[in-house]
């Protein structure tokens, strides 16, 4: 079952700028920065409030490292803005994506992937979710996070 609104992810073209302008502007304090190859993006996780359960709801920052990467396809093809929605689940991510493909909704990966500090994720087709670009999280236990930055 989905539990909360994970993260929103926001393409940028200069990460450090957009970070200092949420830091300045909205205040945010709490910032977890690392590289992910795989999705080909330096992003930065800005802790926006903590759920209560464990879980928190983020906003995501994303600057492609690659010119082939889906944000730099993104940022080239729409500029910055509002990538993605992303909702946590507290069970398997991989059961919940096969419950919602069975729903007729395309999963894009056929199995999850490393995300953000050391989550699983994986991704659902926009024109199967009204246009949304949709991204389901199962984050890493405690033990499992992964820091760097």
């Amino acid at each position: 079952m989905l539990t909360r609104i994970d993260h929103i992810g926001i393409a940028c073209h200069d990460l450090d700028a957009t970070v200092e302008f949420y830091r300045r502007t909205y205040g945010f304090t709490e910032v977890h920065i690392e590289v992910n190859e795989e999705q080909g993006v330096r992003e930065a996780m800005l802790k926006v409030n903590d759920a209560g359960d464990g879980g928190t709801t983020s906003i995501q920052l994303l600057e492609p490292i690659r010119d082939d990467s889906p944000i730099a396809k993104f940022l080239a093809r729409s500029g910055e803005g509002v990538h993605h929605i992303a909702f946590g689940t507290d069970g398997d991510v991989q059961e919940e994506a096969d419950g919602i493909a069975g729903q007729g909704v395309r999963v894009l990966y056929d199995s999850p992937r490393r995300g953000s500090m050391g989550s699983r994720i994986t991704f659902l087709h926009p024109k199967d979710c009204h246009g949304v670009l949709t991204e389901l999280v199962q984050a890493a236990e405690a033990g499992e996070r992964v820091s760097e930055g």
